[in-house]
C-alpha cells in the first residue's frame, strides 16, 4: 500500500513537472512571439518618433495660418510642460491618482474592473493611464477579450521601461479621442472653449477629462446635463484628493455655466474649422488632391503648405467683392422688378385687349400666369419653409417630398437671379496668386470656385489679346485712323453679322488707341477682319495659355462675335493673358503652393522651384509676346485707365496716387480693359500695374438674365477692381512699366487724324510705336493740306463702311409671315387707311444675328 501510494506521488510529481515544462515552454514561446512582434520595439516606443495623425497647416506667404485640414482627427501637439497644473491634477483624479507610484498597471483596478464584470455592474474601468496608451497605440481597444489585455499589459511594462512617467502622461494627453473628430487636449480645449488648453479654467479641465472615457455620452454639446453631473464629480474628487479648494470650484463650475452658450450644436471639427481664406483653401486642397494622390496623406500626415497668398490682400478683396456684390444684388433686384412692374402695367393689358379682341384665349392666359407665377414664388419663399418644419416634426415623408422638390426649384431660380462675383490677384514677375475670391459666400451648397472653374464670356475685356496679334502685324498702330459707323461683315458660312454700340452711338473717325479706350465695337471687327481669324486666334489661345488643339478650336469660333468675346474663359485665364502684357510678355505660370513640408520641417514638394526649372527650359520661347509688344499694348491699355472705360473705376487716377514719407505725392502706372457682354449678362474689369494683374467678374450661374443697364463693367466691376488695387498697392513705392531699350519709339500725333500735327491740329496725343511703323506723313484734317484732301478724305470714308448694294438688300426684304390663326383675320376697326394692306407679304429676309455684344 505504502509502495503504491509512493508510486502515486511520484508519477503526480511526474506530471506536475511536465504540466509545469510545457506551460513554461507555452509562455517562452509566447513571450518569444511577442519579442518577435515587437523586435523594433525601441523605435515604436521612441516618443521623438512618435507620429501621430496632425492636420495640415496651410499658411500665407508671411506665415500666418489660413487653416488646417484633416479628415476625422484634428490634433494639435502641445508639451506637458505648458500645461496647467489642475488640468493634470484633474486627469489624475479621474483616470489614474496612483499614477506617479505604480509600475503601470494597478491591482486594484484590475481587481474592481473584474468584480463589475462579474456582478454585471460597471465598477469603472480598471487600466491606468498607461495601459490606456499601450492599448490605444498597440492593440484594437473595440476588442474585449482577455488575449487582447495580456498584450496591453505587456506593452505597458514596455513603455514604463522605456519613458519616464511624464513622457507617458503627455503622450496620453496628445494622443487620446476627445470628441468629434478631435483628438488631444489642445485640439479639444479649442474647439469646446474656443482657446488653447494653456488657458483652460478648472471647470473646462473638468469637461475635457470626462471626454477620455466616454466623448459620444458626456459631450457636453450634445448632453449638457449628463455633462454637468460627470464634471461635478470630477471636481468633487479633486477637492477630495486635495487638488482644488471647494470655493475654487463652485466659482469656475458656475461661470462655466452660467456663459454656456446651449444654442451651439456639435458638428465634425473639420467643418468647424476656422477658415481665414475658404476659396483659396479649397483651390489648394483640390491642387493638393492633384500633387499628392496616392503617395501621402494631407488630412493625417501633419504637413505645412507654404501658399503664395497674402492674407492682407484677401481681406481687401472680401471686403470689396462684398460690397461689389451687395451692390449689384442690389440694383438688379431694383431693375428687375421695375421691368416687372413696367410689364405689368403697359404690356399685359395691351396683350389682355388683344387676345380678348382676337378671342385667342391663349394669349389671354398671360395675366393668369403673372398671377400664378406670383403665388409660386410666395409658396417657394414664404409657405414652403414652414411647411417643411411641419413635415420634419410630425414625420410626415410625402410632404417632405414635396417641400424639397420647391426648395430644388428655389435653388435653380437662385442660380438665375443672384448676381455672383469672382476675384483673382496674381504677381505679374512670379505668377503667384496672391488673392481669390470663388463666389459670394464659401459653404456646402456653394463651392464652384469661379475664379479657376467658371467659363464665361469676356466681352470686351477679351479685346487686347487680339489687337496684340494687330500690332504685330504691323498693318495697325496706335494711331490707325477707323471708322466707327454700322457696318455688316459676312462670317465664313456667308452668315451677315452687324455689331452694334452701346445705345446706338456712333463717333465716326477714331484711332485705334482710342477705340480701345472707348471699347468701341466696329472698329475692333475691323481688325479682327483686317489679320484674320488664325492671327487673332493664335495670340489668344497663347496669352490664354490654350495649347491643345481641340480645346483651342471649341473655345474660339470662326465667327465675327468672337472679336466681342462670344468665347468661354475663366477669370484665372484673363488674369493670366494680362499679367503677361506686365510682365514684359514673358510667360506667367499662376501658382497658389510655394512648397510643402513634412511634419519635421521636410520640403516634400518644392512646385515654385519645379516651376522656375521649366520656365528657364522654355529659353527664348519663355517670351509669349515680344517686350516691344507687350510695352506697346501695355501703353494702349493706360488710356482705358485715364480716359476709357477704366477712367471711372479709377477714381479718375485718384485711385492710383499715393503719398511718400516725405509728403510728396506720386503715381503708380496703371493699364487695363472692361467688358460687358450681350445683354448687360456679365461685367468684366481686368487690369495690371508693373506689380499685380486683378481679374475681376459679376454675372450669373446660369445664362439667360441681366443685370441691368447700370451694372456694366466700367460700373460695377471697374470700381471694385480699382478700391481693390488701391488698397494692396498702399505702402508700395513708384515704379514704371519696363520699357525695352530698342524697338520703340514715342511720337507725338495729332488726335484726330493720327499723323504728325502742324499748328492747326486742335489737340496732340504721344503714343508708343514699333520701331518702323510710327507715321511719317502730315496731319491732313488740318492745315494747308486740309481743304485738299476733304473730298479724299470722304470717299475713302464711304468705301471703308458702306459695303452693301442696296438694290440687292432691298429686293430680299419681306415682311415676316404671320402664324396660321392670324393670317385670315377681319381688319380692326380704324380711322382711315392703316396701309397695312400695302405692305409686302413674305419673309423679312435680312436676320440678325442672336448675338450682338454692347460697349460698356
Amino acid at each position: 500500500m505504502a509502495g503504491s501510494s509512493g508510486l502515486t506521488s511520484f508519477i503526480f510529481v511526474r506530471v506536475f513537472a511536465a504540466l509545469v515544462i510545457i506551460t513554461a515552454v507555452v509562455i517562452g514561446i509566447g513571450l518569444g512571439l511577442s519579442l518577435a512582434a515587437t523586435s523594433n520595439i525601441q523605435n515604436l516606443e521612441n516618443f521623438t518618433e512618435f507620429a501621430p495623425a496632425l492636420p495640415t497647416k496651410i499658411v500665407d506667404v508671411n506665415g500666418i495660418l489660413i487653416t488646417e485640414f484633416s479628415a476625422d482627427e484634428k490634433r494639435e501637439l502641445v508639451s506637458l510642460s505648458v500645461l496647467p497644473r489642475h488640468l493634470i491634477n484633474a486627469v489624475l483624479a479621474r483616470e489614474d491618482p496612483d499614477f506617479y507610484n505604480h509600475k503601470g498597471f494597478s491591482i486594484r483596478g484590475i481587481a474592481r474592473a473584474a468584480f463589475g464584470q462579474l456582478i454585471r455592474h460597471p465598477l469603472g474601468g480598471g487600466s491606468t493611464i498607461t495601459q490606456q496608451v499601450a492599448g490605444t497605440l498597440y492593440t484594437n481597444r473595440a476588442e474585449k477579450t482577455l488575449s487582447r489585455k495580456i498584450r496591453e499589459l505587456w506593452w505597458a511594462f514596455q513603455m514604463e521601461r522605456r519613458y519616464t512617467k511624464n513622457e507617458i502622461l503627455e503622450i496620453y494627453l496628445n494622443y487620446m479621442y476627445m470628441g468629434p473628430g478631435v483628438f488631444g487636449v489642445e485640439a479639444a480645449s479649442k474647439y469646446f472653449f474656443g482657446h488653447s488648453a494653456r488657458d483652460i479654467t478648472l471647470a473646462e479641465a473638468a469637461i475635457l477629462v470626462i471626454q477620455l472615457s466616454n466623448p459620444s455620452r458626456y459631450n457636453p454639446l450634445d448632453n449638457p446635463n449628463v455633462a454637468m453631473d460627470r464634471q461635478q464629480a470630477v471636481l468633487n474628487k479633486m477637492i477630495e484628493l486635495g487638488y482644488a479648494a471647494r470655493e475654487e470650484a463652485d466659482a469656475s463650475f458656475n461661470e462655466y455655466w452660467n456663459n454656456y452658450d446651449y444654442t451651439r450644436a456639435s458638428t465634425s471639427a473639420y467643418y468647424n474649422r476656422e477658415d481665414a481664406a475658404p476659396w483659396f483653401s479649397e483651390y489648394v486642397r483640390r491642387e493638393l488632391d492633384g500633387m499628392m494622390y496616392g503617395t501621402r496623406d494631407y488630412y493625417r500626415d501633419g504637413y505645412t503648405v507654404q501658399t503664395t497668398l497674402d492674407l492682407n490682400f484677401q481681406q481687401a478683396a472680401v471686403k470689396y467683392m462684398q460690397e461689389g456684390l451687395v451692390k449689384a444684388n442690389k440694383e438688379y433686384a431694383s431693375s428687375a422688378g421695375t421691368r416687372l412692374v413696367q410689364a405689368e402695367r403697359v404690356y399685359v393689358p395691351i396683350v389682355d385687349l388683344l387676345s380678348l379682341y382676337f378671342n385667342l384665349d391663349t394669349i389671354h392666359a398671360a395675366s393668369d400666369s403673372q398671377n400664378e407665377s406670383k403665388a409660386v414664388s410666395r409658396y417657394t419663399k414664404v409657405i414652403n419653409p414652414v411647411v417643411d418644419m411641419t413635415s420634419l416634426l410630425f414625420g410626415l415623408q410625402e410632404l417632405k417630398d414635396i417641400t424639397n422638390a420647391a426648395f430644388a426649384e428655389q435653388k435653380k431660380s437662385a442660380e438665375q437671379n443672384v448676381v455672383e462675383g469672382a476675384l483673382i490677384a496674381i504677381e505679374n514677375e512670379t505668377g503667384h496668386i496672391k488673392a481669390l475670391i470663388g463666389g459670394s459666400k464659401y459653404d456646402e451648397s456653394n463651392q464652384l470656385i469661379r475664379a479657376v472653374q467658371a467659363r464665361v464670356m469676356p466681352g470686351s475685356s477679351f479685346k487686347p489679346l487680339y489687337y496684340s496679334a494687330a500690332i504685330d502685324s504691323r498693318k495697325f498702330t496706335a494711331s490707325t485712323l477707323i471708322y466707327d459707323l454700322p457696318m455688316v461683315f459676312h462670317n465664313e458660312d456667308g452668315t451677315p453679322y452687324i455689331p452694334l454700340n452701346f445705345k446706338g452711338e456712333w463717333k465716326g473717325s477714331v484711332l485705334l488707341y482710342d477705340a480701345l479706350a472707348q471699347s468701341m465695337n466696329v472698329p475692333s471687327l475691323k481688325i479682327l477682319d483686317s489679320i484674320g481669324f488664325d492671327a487673332a486666334i493664335n495670340r489668344a489661345a497663347s496669352l490664354l495659355g490654350i495649347t491643345d488643339p481641340g480645346v483651342k478650336r471649341r473655345t474660339f469660333p470662326r465667327v465675327y462675335p468672337m472679336g466681342l468675346g462670344i468665347i468661354s474663359v475663366s477669370p484665372l485665364q484673363m488674369a493670366r493673358a494680362f499679367a503677361i502684357f506686365g510682365n514684359q510678355g514673358r510667360e506667367v505660370t499662376p501658382i497658389a503652393i510655394r512648397s510643402v513640408e513634412d511634419r519635421n520641417g521636410r520640403v516634400v514638394l518644392d512646385t515654385e522651384r519645379e516651376v522656375r526649372l521649366q520656365q528657364r527650359r522654355l529659353g527664348g520661347d519663355i517670351q509669349v509676346i515680344s517686350p516691344q509688344n507687350a510695352y506697346v499694348m501695355t501703353s494702349l491699355l493706360r488710356k482705358t485707365v485715364e480716359m476709357g472705360t477704366l477712367q471711372y473705376g479709377s477714381g479718375y487716377g485718384a485711385k492710383f496716387t499715393f503719398v511718400d514719407e516725405k509728403g510728396n505725392k506720386y503715381r503708380i502706372p496703371a493699364a487695363g480693359k472692361t467688358g460687358t457682354t450681350q445683354n448687360w449678362a456679365d461685367a468684366w474689369a481686368v487690369g495690371f500695374t508693373p506689380y499685380y494683374t486683378t481679374a475681376i467678374w459679376f454675372g450669373f450661374d446660369k445664362p439667360g438674365n441681366s443685370l441691368g443697364l447700370s451694372l456694366t463693367g466700367a460700373t460695377l466691376a471697374g470700381p471694385v477692381w480699382g478700391d481693390f488695387m488701391r488698397e494692396i498697392h498702399q505702402g508700395l513705392p513708384r515704379r514704371d512699366f519696363v520699357r525695352p531699350s530698342t524697338g520703340i519709339v514715342d511720337v507725338t500725333v495729332c488726335s484726330k487724324s493720327g499723323l504728325l500735327p502742324t499748328a492747326a491740329c486742335p489737340g496732340t496725343v504721344t503714343l508708343s510705336f514699333l520701331a518702323g511703323t510710327a507715321p511719317a506723313g502730315v496731319c491732313n484734317l488740318h492745315g494747308e493740306n486740309a481743304l485738299a484732301n476733304t473730298a479724299l478724305s470722304l470717299e475713302t470714308l464711304r468705301l471703308d463702311t458702306i459695303r452693301l448694294n442696296d438694290n440687292e438688300m432691298l429686293d430680299g426684304l419681306t415682311m415676316p409671315q404671320l402664324p396660321p390663326e392670324l393670317q385670315n383675320l377681319p381688319s380692326p376697326p380704324a380711322a382711315g387707311n392703316s396701309g397695312r394692306d400695302a405692305l409686302p407679304s413674305g419673309n423679312f429676309g435680312l436676320e440678325l444675328p442672336s448675338y450682338n455684344p454692347l460697349l460698356d
